[in-house]
């Protein structure tokens, strides 16, 4: 069933950290925008990253220095933006086991710390890990260097920047997939589907990014330049009970020069990735290979006393990284940078119809790439206003000072019969939109039936009405990661929830 049109200045295709971001900054920017995701939110590339906001320390080896210091001048503004997601992470750095010359890691780190305009972030120290109790459960007592970044809920950011887009007027589709794309004489005219069907949308402009279904959007458009290229790479990660007491993190280094952290993790695990690993199959869901655990599993029994095996895994995750592909041998030494590729049409065509395709980026970066999207197209929206998204909040970050230890303090004082914990993660999740979620409630039979480990009712309607959820996996693993602490069972009932209530 073919359906009516819809008139809009920009189309998205893609509902990942990019995507999101540009239809944030062009919602507020006064275009009317309509972004198209063909499952769910994060649901690829952005909800499985190795979760940091960070410069990337490991890119200055590969001459990267003007994406690190992009990428270091967005860490904190960040961490402003969205106080309640994002926090600081300390990295501890053993050197007894590293490829490089100590002297050589020291001075990337000075540049680390003063290339960015670090401002709250505390600067790189040395310590012997047999004297500072960071360093136990390590093997090595010698020498290491500490430093700073940020940790993400990553998928959480994407779903908040599509939730400000739509607080901004932006419509935003999930489960919807692009068929197909024209240009017409004033824009585009594309044919978009999801479960009620068909319908035609018409855009003066279009925007490809879908990470690793950036080429298939192109191969669905007529006449579109092909001339830009995107390397896939996976991803992996491995999740496993917590290796060592403390809130910080290490960053590991192998003698084939990659590295891998390890990383505190939902409190009672260890986050420990990331592998490096071209991948020639279809962009859809990826998962770990054997190899992989192989080598993150051997990177952790290289530097810890008590080494996990492959029993230990909690749970795995992996992503497809669409890099943009400047031809490097080595799949970790592929550029993270983002290319902007502006397609006018055919030569001798008028530039009625803009295609702007994203290659490459992180999630450091988005909020720059963003900017630099609406850029580009600026000359065909002359009526848009400026870039204003340096500095804005995101949903529920409006933490008085970004102070989310303090502000909490004051929530748990105001609602002293809701559990701390359980207060704490809604906090964490929804900053100061928690109240919007807990509205009269005082304690936890307030937020309606427990569908399993302190997942109410109240929420997931929450996440349905305004987060686009649909699904206890979209629920479980996504918007959260209550998939890790819920007893059995949950994922069912919490389906039965959803199927009832739809």
């Amino acid at each position: 069933m073919e359906r009516h049109a819809q008139d809009v200045d920009l189309l998205i295709v893609g509902g990942g950290i990019n995507g999101t971001g540009i239809a944030r900054d062009a919602a507020g920017r006064g275009l009317s925008v309509a972004l198209v995701e063909q499952d769910d939110l994060a649901s690829h590339t952005s909800s499985a990253s190795t979760k940091l906001i960070h410069g990337g320390l490991r890119y200055l080896e590969y001459g990267e220095v003007r994406l690190v210091r992009e990428a270091l001048i967005e860490r904190e503004r960040l961490w402003a933006m969205a106080p309640h997601i994002i926090w600081p992470l300390r990295f501890v750095l053993p050197q007894t086991n590293s490829p490089r010359p100590a002297w050589m890691v020291r001075a990337g780190l000075f540049l680390y710390d003063h290339l960015g305009g670090r401002e709250k972030l505390p600067a790189t120290e040395t310590i012997r890990l047999g004297r500072d109790a960071r360093g136990a459960g390590l093997k090595d007592d010698g020498r290491a260097f500490v430093y700073s970044d940020c940790w993400v809920e990553d998928s959480r950011l994407v779903v908040l920047n599509a939730r400000d887009a739509a607080d901004r007027g932006a419509a935003i589709m999930t489960q919807t997939r692009l068929i197909d794309a024209e240009r017409t004489g004033g824009g585009w005219r594309a044919t978009i589907e999801d479960a009620g069907g068909r319908r035609t949308i018409t855009a003066r402009a279009l925007v490809n990014a879908a990470g690793p279904w950036v080429a298939d959007v192109l191969g669905r458009v007529p006449h579109a330049r092909d001339d830009r290229g995107v390397r896939l790479v996976k991803g992996s990660h491995i999740v496993v009970p917590r290796l060592y007491e403390g809130d910080h993190a290490f960053m590991l280094q192998n003698p084939d020069r990659r590295i891998v952290f390890a990383i505190p993790y939902e409190g009672a695990f260890t986050l420990i990735g990331t592998t490096d690993e071209a991948w020639q199959g279809a962009p859809g869901r990826a998962e770990i290979s054997p190899e992989e655990v192989d080598y993150l599993l051997g990177t952790v029994a290289r530097y810890f006393d008590r080494a996990p095996g492959r029993d230990d895994i909690a749970w795995t995750y992996s992503g497809i990284r669409p890099l943009y592909d400047d031809k490097a041998a080595n799949a970790s030494a592929v550029t993270r940078d983002y290319v902007l590729d502006l397609d006018t049409g055919p030569a001798g065509a008028n530039e009625n119809a803009p295609m702007l395709s994203i290659f490459g980026g992180k999630i450091t970066t988005y909020r720059k790439l963003a900017e630099h999207a609406l850029g580009e197209l600026a000359r065909f929206f002359p009526q848009a206003s400026g870039a204003w998204t340096a500095g804005a909040v995101l949903p529920g970050g409006d933490v008085p000072d970004a102070d989310f230890d303090r502000w909490f303090d004051t929530l748990a004082a105001r609602l002293p019969d809701m559990p701390r914990a359980l207060l704490h993660r809604l906090a964490r999740a929804y900053g100061t939109r928690v109240d919007r979620l807990l509205g009269d409630a005082r304690t936890p039979a307030g937020l309606g039936e427990d569908l399993g480990g302190g997942l109410h009712a109240r929420e997931v309607a929450y996440l349905v009405d305004q987060e686009w959820a649909i699904s206890a996996e979209d629920i479980l693993y996504r918007r959260s990661k209550l998939g890790l602490h819920v007893p059995p069972g949950t994922a069912d009932r919490l389906a039965a929830w959803l199927a009832a209530r739809a």
